[in-house]
């Protein structure tokens, strides 16, 4: 049976394909259309998807959409109704948007991929959450979490699965969303919503959680989960431009300017900033405010979810936890989920999302729809295109790219490893890339993490973003213990995608300097030989020559740019960046 899932039209647009209940491919349409979160009709990736397989439309059994559109305009029209006259604008821009496509999904699905209506299905967006966790996870029965801003009127839903089966219990509805209060102080901080909540992560750090009281001015939270949002302070619900109002205002000040450069005493004052500032001291005193506010809201954020998984854990008894939604990428919370709560295992997978829906579609059709026994499990993340040798030989020669390709892969780690110990910024392009939003190895910018200067370089030269924001480890899953706090870390699922944040170990923020944030954590990867032989390769002997077998990872993308997917793109970031060298496969390009 093919059946084939999307998600899209609101943001990172998806699919992905199951045969026979496996996995065949998944990619947000971004990595095709190059537009970053791109939410149209994900066109490029289902023919990606369909090509992996070697099958055409026809060939489908069933299209899966990831939630239920006429219920998700009903809540749309019902809250703009009922804060009429405020919401004029939301009425009318749900008017010309969803009467025009979105409300139409199977006529739209229809005609863009020329399939019967009958072979058109529609699950729910937190069922597909849900689905998108619990039935590709290694657990036989366990309890889900789904937490994010909205889908049609569920913002979290508790729950459980057993077998092919999953069960939603509960749910908090619109406009108590946590995602959606979230946000608020993301746009409050200056960045963009829906993007920028990953930021907010990154600064807090920087700050002390001084105004928490302040942010639970805005909440209450119930014993069995539930949370209530004081909907005084906020215009997300009758606005398509503002997410909080003057109340926030007056509670939290004024908002920060987008473009104002962010600094702290305790982030420095960075060289590719420039001179500072003749108000250098004003701006360093207000950004500290920000820190703390960024601080602020991720405690009570952390708090909301932990308050939320204990009453899951209490419902349902269980001591697994499956967890999915936009705020699953939370993590700082997935940590304390685990440190905190009676769980000791939590999964959740890679694309966790509104991409993750395509997948959850598929999953509970698939499963829950026509009750085919589970076949398969997430155990890596490498679900996108990859290009073969002979396609990049086909790139370096057609382009004229001086390059050196070497006969096997051992010679070309030789060689990489060479240029990380010369303190080189490498980008490494290899097999399929990745699922969901974090570079796990197959779209990587790659460097060495002992070097107390290589955060800045990397940022000055390559990434050219905020000082605030920290680099994630790649650590072989067999020495990740001595090195950072998770005890077995080869059973824990999310290390694998980046999804845990945990302290690195007492003195070894000394010998990881680049990766160690400023308070004193990271954002691990586990590498595990089976699923990424060459990565784990090259770690392993970059350990075996610095005594330390731990890469900096970031994503290989400039700001504001997707990741890249072809090799072509992989050359042009490496030529607009500061990067000294890049590894197509067993190809190695340098601009001497």
């Amino acid at each position: 049976m093919n059946i084939l899932g999307i998600s899209c039209f609101y943001h990172d647009a998806a699919a992905a394909l199951l045969v026979d209940g496996h996995l065949v491919a998944a990619s947000e349409e971004e990595r095709f259309s190059r537009k970053k979160h791109d939410a149209g009709f994900p066109k490029l990736a289902i023919q990606f998807c369909l090509d992996e397989a070697g099958i055409t439309v026809n060939d489908l059994d069933y299209v899966v959409f990831y939630e239920k559109p006429f219920v998700k305009f009903e809540r749309i029209l019902m809250t703009a109704l009922q804060a009429v006259p405020k919401s004029w604008k939301v009425f009318g821009d749900a008017m010309t948007t969803w009467m025009l496509d979105k409300l139409w999904v199977k006529n739209y699905f229809r005609s863009e991929l020329g399939i019967s209506p009958d072979k058109i299905l529609f699950s729910e967006h937190h069922l597909s959450h849900a689905a998108s966790t619990f039935l590709c996870s290694p657990f036989d029965e366990a309890a889900i979490m789904t937490v994010d801003g909205v889908g049609e009127w569920a913002c979290a839903t508790f729950g459980k699965g057993s077998g092919n089966d999953v069960t939603l219990l509960r749910e908090i509805r619109f406009p108590h969303s946590v995602g959606l209060l979230y946000s608020a102080f993301t746009a409050f901080l200056g960045f963009e919503v829906n993007e920028g909540e990953y930021k907010v992560m990154g600064m807090a750090p920087y700050g002390e959680p001084k105004y928490v009281d302040k942010v639970e001015k805005l909440y209450k939270l119930g014993k069995d989960g539930s949370l209530w949002l004081d909907m005084d302070y906020f215009c997300f619900h009758h606005s398509t431009q503002r997410t909080y109002n003057e109340k926030f205002v007056e509670l939290f000040g004024e908002p920060r300017d987008p473009d104002w450069l962010f600094f702290t005493e305790s982030s420095g004052f960075p060289d590719y900033f420039g001179e500072k500032p003749s108000d250098f001291e004003r701006i360093q005193e207000r950004n500290q405010y920000y820190a703390d506010i960024a601080a602020s809201i991720q405690k009570a954020t952390e708090e909301i979810i932990l308050n939320m998984a204990r009453a899951v854990h209490a419902e349902t008894g269980l001591d697994k936890l499956c967890l999915a939604g936009g705020c699953a990428l939370n993590s700082v919370a997935n940590g304390r989920i685990l440190k905190e709560t009676p769980f000791n295992e939590v999964f959740v997978q890679p694309a966790a999302g509104d991409g993750g829906g395509a997948l959850g579609a598929a999953l509970y059709a698939h499963h829950c729809v026509f009750g085919k026994p589970r076949a398969f499990r997430m155990d890596h993340a490498y679900w996108g295109k990859s290009y073969d040798d002979a396609a990049i030989g086909d790139f370096v020669r057609e382009s004229g790219v001086p390059h050196t390709a070497f006969s096997n892969s051992d010679q070309m780690i030789e060689r990489v490893v060479d240029h990380l110990q010369s303190g080189h910024v490498v980008g490494w392009f290899q097999d399929r890339f990745e699922w969901g939003p974090r570079a796990l190895g197959a779209r990587s910018i790659i460097a060495d993490p002992g070097r107390r200067d290589m955060k800045d370089i990397v940022n000055t030269k390559i990434k050219f973003r905020e000082p605030f924001r920290p680099f994630a480890p790649s650590v072989l899953v067999d020495a990740a213990e001595r090195y950072f706090d998770l005890p077995d870390p080869g059973k824990h699922y999310p290390a694998r995608f980046m999804l845990y944040v945990v302290d690195v170990k007492p003195g070894q923020g000394e010998v990881l300097p680049a990766i160690t944030h400023v308070d004193g954590t990271a954002r691990m990867q586990t590498v595990h030989k089976e699923h990424s032989p060459l990565y784990y390769d090259l770690i392993e002997n970059f350990g075996q020559a610095s005594g330390v077998p731990v890469i900096l990872n970031t994503s290989f993308n400039l700001k504001g740019e997707a990741i890249v997917n072809t090799p072509a793109q992989a050359h042009s970031t490496f030529m607009r960046s500061g990067m000294d060298a890049l590894v197509l496969g067993n190809t190695v390009i340098t601009k001497d």
